[in-house]
């Protein structure tokens, strides 16, 4: 199942990530670069340092000038995620470019990509409330609750997944169809964000 592989590069990527767990460390993508699985490597390692982002930048003692650089490498690194994202989809759109379409063929409500984007994020929700539920001196209560959500977190997977690899099979099937809308973001626009193009005047 793809899911299966997809997931269990994210934990690869993940587990790599922790060995020094700094969102400043290089990237070591184990995979070679014609493999899709580079890719989720890659989109997963983007996920891993952004989540380690944004707990930094909620630190309430951070100094106000490095909470503004780090808000830019956030920034950067959503954009980043987004295009990682649309390449995925491309990759996919490629994979399935053959495909007779049922004439009742019907468009699923988000990309394989994005669908994959959430199975990242899951992982590593799955990895860090685990994390919690087994943190020695933490209190039993604090335990029990996290154990609690990371049972929930291994049911969404277990329906994402399955989720996933429906959709894959309706696309290659042809009962469904992929449309790929690129992500018409503004603010980073110097052309389309007010702020932006009226500061160039």
């Amino acid at each position: 199942m793809f899911s299966k592989i997809a997931y269990s590069v994210f934990e690869q990527s993940i587990r790599d990530y922790h060995l020094i767990d700094t969102v400043d460390q290089p990237i070591n993508n184990p995979f070679p670069k014609e493999k899709f699985e580079h890719l989720l490597y890659l989109k997963n390692w983007i996920d891993t340092v952004q989540w380690h982002f944004e707990d930094i930048i909620r630190d309430p003692n951070i100094d106000p000038v490095a909470a503004l650089v780090l808000k830019r490498r956030i920034d950067a690194s959503n954009q980043e995620r987004t295009d990682m994202v649309e390449y995925i989809d491309s990759y996919f759109l490629q994979k399935y470019s053959q495909v007779v379409v049922k004439e009742k063929a019907k468009i699923n409500s988000e990309s394989p990509a994005w669908a994959f984007d959430r199975l990242s994020i899951l992982a590593l929700k799955i990895y860090h409330m685990n994390e919690e539920a087994t943190r020695v001196e933490a209190s039993q209560e604090h335990r029990d609750k996290c154990q609690e959500k990371l049972n929930i977190l291994l049911e969404q997977r277990t329906d994402l997944s399955t989720a996933i690899d429906d959709l894959l099979k309706d696309i290659e099937n042809g009962d469904k169809f992929m449309k790929v809308y690129k992500q018409m973001k503004m603010y980073n626009d110097d052309d389309l964000n007010p702020v932006l193009y009226q500061s160039k005047k």
